[in-house]
């Protein structure tokens, strides 16, 4: 199987909080394309390659994460298998609800609030 794209949308937070949301995933994922750093943007994102046939790069279900100044929004979309393993990792990492989910043909999307 191929390299599929993973894409977090986060809201209500800061890029530090966003930069904390993806550095928690960076252990299964690997480095974002690029890290959030606009202070003054309201929605950020970053987007993971994943490659499913590949070795997992999981170091545990811990991490640098960090913490957050406050609640955030995240909505992550990709394949089910990718967007399963980035909900267990912040489910691991910070305080989560889940607020549901879409699934498509091939693709799936969820909607977690992180909080501090």
């Amino acid at each position: 199987m191929s390299a599929t794209e993973l894409t977090l949308t986060l809201s209500g937070g800061s890029a530090a909080d966003a930069r904390a949301v993806v550095r928690a995933l960076e252990p299964a994922f690997g480095s974002a394309r690029e890290l959030p750093a606009d202070e003054r943007a309201t929605i950020h994102t970053a987007t993971f390659e994943h490659d499913a046939a590949g070795p997992s790069r999981d170091g545990g279900a811990g991490g640098a994460a960090g913490r957050l100044s406050g609640a955030v929004t995240v909505t992550v979309q990709g394949a089910p298998e990718a967007v399963a393993k980035a909900r267990e990792r912040l489910n691991h990492a910070f305080t989560a609800q889940d607020q549901g989910s879409v699934s498509g043909d091939q693709e799936q999307e969820w909607q977690l609030l992180l909080e501090p």
